[in-house]
């Protein structure tokens, strides 16, 4: 056996042991919790050797500050381990349930999905969130990381492990790959013997690879070319202020805007006031031939790749439409399906926005940041799905467990 399935096998045999391990878990993530805010220092410094390898290899400034970890960062994780613990347990709930005529009682009831691998990038973060959620939800879970935060996950991880095992759980519950060669990724995605689904956490990159190269059932997260439409009938101080917090609050995460289209009605008026609250933070502003026009040679002129890209950076892409209908068809050719909003006035316009616009979340008169578990009031999440099966949008404890059937008889027979 590779090492892999050494750790493949571990992590199932641990699986069983949490299809029954009730408030044992509630334990184990307090202990985590605990452990992690013990061991802040040992973390950070885990961290510094990889911020310094980031800094040797040229990472921009946005992902080394995805990489960054702080006390703050911190207690942050050890307190999200925590606000995990003290959820409702997803495991048991009975879903449906029925007598048949011929006296069969069937109840269909969530349980644990097994064994989960989660493969991310350059947060650390995702290290302890990911390992919470699949606790919680009664699933052992296998993590790959990048090669960009290996030493901060190896430190998380150890953490973890050590404390899960002083709670009375196996320590294989969570397990951390240590290579991060493009091999061991590639054999990860084609563990079908031992992971039940694989969840990709990334860019476009990794999560194409994931989709195209996987044996596991895949569910896709993360990729965000996330858009902002202003109406002809916009406040425009409420769209410069929502597009304001969409791209510049943290560019780097999945939530945060990449375009911004505007209908030519109110262009000459919006797009100076809109690029003027972009300014505070020097947002590089790529736009089309009619944004240039307006805004003149202060904007770089857009490719057709920058309507396409996530930035993940302090840079806009811009276009004047004709229409609502231009719009519409520009975000279905470019979005990738997380989130869209539309700055609007016009009730017509907002009903046709969130009917035609094929995404995750869709919202009138608000900033896509607000994309997250946490935010919609579900709790924690492992990702946003922006697919369509078997989970949508943000997922939390509940998209991380299935169902079977249970029935009970007395005798029947077909």
């Amino acid at each position: 056996m590779t090492q892999l399935e050494i750790m493949g096998a571990k992590a199932k045999e641990a699986s069983r042991f949490l299809m029954t391990a009730g408030s044992k878990k509630d334990e184990a993530l307090n202990a985590i919790a605990k452990a992690l805010r013990e061991n802040a220092d040992k973390i950070i410094k885990a961290n510094d050797i990889d911020i310094e390898n980031g800094k040797n290899a040229g990472l921009t400034k946005s992902l080394l500050d995805r990489l960054k970890l702080t006390e703050e960062r911190i207690n942050g994780m050890a307190d999200g381990v925590s606000e995990v613990a003290s959820l409702a347990d997803p495991v048991g709930r009975v879903l449906d349930g029925r007598t048949l005529k011929n006296g069969l009682q069937i109840e269909k009831v969530t349980v644990p999905m097994g064994v989960i691998g989660i493969i991310f990038e350059a947060r650390p973060n995702v290290t302890s969130d990911a390992a919470a959620l699949c606790l919680k939800a009664g699933s052992a879970v296998i993590l790959r990381g990048g090669k960009e935060a290996i030493n901060s996950n190896k430190a998380i991880a150890e953490i973890m492990r050590d404390a899960i095992e002083g709670a009375g759980l196996p320590r294989d519950c969570v397990s951390l790959v240590e290579d991060t060669t493009r091999q061991s990724a590639t054999e990860l995605m084609q563990l079908s013997d031992y992971l039940d689904v694989l969840i990709p956490r990334g860019g476009a990159g990794l999560i194409k690879s994931v989709v195209e190269n996987a044996k596991v059932p895949v569910i896709e997260t993360g990729v965000g070319n996330c858009h902002v439409y202003v109406d002809k009938s916009a406040d425009v101080d409420m769209a410069k202020s929502i597009i304001f917090n969409a791209k510049t609050s943290r560019p780097s995460v999945c939530n945060a805007i990449e375009t911004v289209i505007v209908h030519k009605d109110i262009a000459e008026k919006a797009l100076p006031e809109i690029k003027a609250e972009l300014d505070k933070m020097n947002v590089e502003i790529r736009g089309c031939e009619r944004t240039k026009a307006i805004l003149g040679d202060s904007v770089v002129p857009a490719t057709e790749n920058d309507y396409a890209i996530e930035f993940l950076d302090y840079i806009l892409a811009l276009k004047v439409v004709d229409s609502l209908d231009d719009a519409l068809a520009h975000i279905a050719k470019y979005s990738t399906g997380h989130s869209e909003s539309i700055i609007t006035s016009d009730y017509e316009s907002a009903n046709k926005f969130t009917a035609c616009v094929d995404s995750a979340a869709v919202y009138v008169n608000a900033s896509t940041r607000f994309t997250d578990g946490g935010e919609f009031g579900l709790g924690a999440e492992i990702g946003i799905s922006t697919q369509k099966l078997h989970a949508r949008g943000p997922m939390g404890l509940n998209e991380l467990t299935s169902s079977k059937f249970i029935i009970r008889g007395n005798g029947q027979i077909r």
